[in-house]
C-alpha cells in the first residue's frame, strides 16, 4: 500500500485544500463584535511554502467566508483562495482550467461531506486524523496529526518524500 501511496503522491504538481478542520481545528470563536478568530499552526504554513518552492501550486476552496482566511493566505503567499463556495467541485475545475492541469497530478485535502466530490476525482486524496468517518473511509491516505495540528505539514513532507523517491528502485 505504501509503495502505491508514494506513486499516487509522485505525480503530484498541486495541492488543493479545505480551510475549516484542515488548516485548522474545525472551530473558531466569534467576538461581540462579528469578528472571527481561528487558529493556524505555524508547521503548516511551512510545510505549503516548502511546496511552493518545488513548483507545487497551492489553493485553499473553502465553504465559509473568512477575513482570517484570506490574511493568512496572503501571508502565505497563496493566490488561489476560494472562499463562500457552495460547490467545491465547481471552484476545483475552475482551478484545473486555470492552471491547466488534471484530476491525477492534484493532491486534495478535506475533512468533511462537502469535500468528497473533489476527494473522489483527485490523483491523491488525503484526510487529517480527525476527518469525519465517511470521508476517511474514501480517501488514499488518512494522516496521523489532526487538522490544525500541523496535518497539513504532514502531508506536504510525504509529498516532497515521493517526490524525491522518484525513480522506481526508490520505491
Amino acid at each position: 500500500m505504501q509503495h502505491t501511496l508514494l506513486q499516487k503522491a509522485q505525480n503530484i504538481r498541486a495541492f488543493f485544500l479545505d480551510v475549516d478542520g484542515v488548516l485548522t481545528d474545525g472551530g473558531f470563536y466569534l467576538t461581540p463584535q462579528g469578528d472571527e478568530l481561528k487558529r493556524f499552526h505555524t508547521h503548516d504554513g511551512l510545510g505549503l511554502k516548502q511546496l511552493q518552492q518545488h513548483q507545487i501550486h497551492i489553493a485553499v476552496i473553502s465553504g465559509r467566508n473568512s477575513k482570517t482566511v484570506t490574511h493568512r493566505m496572503r501571508e502565505l503567499n497563496i493566490p488561489h483562495v476560494y472562499q463562500g463556495i457552495s460547490s467545491k467541485l465547481t471552484a476545483y475545475q475552475q482551478l484545473l482550467r486555470e492552471l491547466q492541469l488534471t484530476d491525477d497530478v492534484i493532491a486534495y485535502m478535506g475533512d468533511d461531506l462537502p469535500d468528497l466530490p473533489v476527494l473522489t476525482r483527485v490523483g491523491f486524496s488525503i484526510a487529517p486524523a480527525n476527518a469525519v468517518a465517511s470521508v476517511k473511509q474514501q480517501v488514499d491516505w488518512v494522516t496521523h496529526r489532526d487538522g490544525g495540528n500541523a496535518a497539513v505539514r504532514e502531508a506536504c513532507e510525504f509529498i516532497l518524500f515521493a517526490k524525491s523517491s522518484n525513480s522506481p528502485s526508490s520505491l
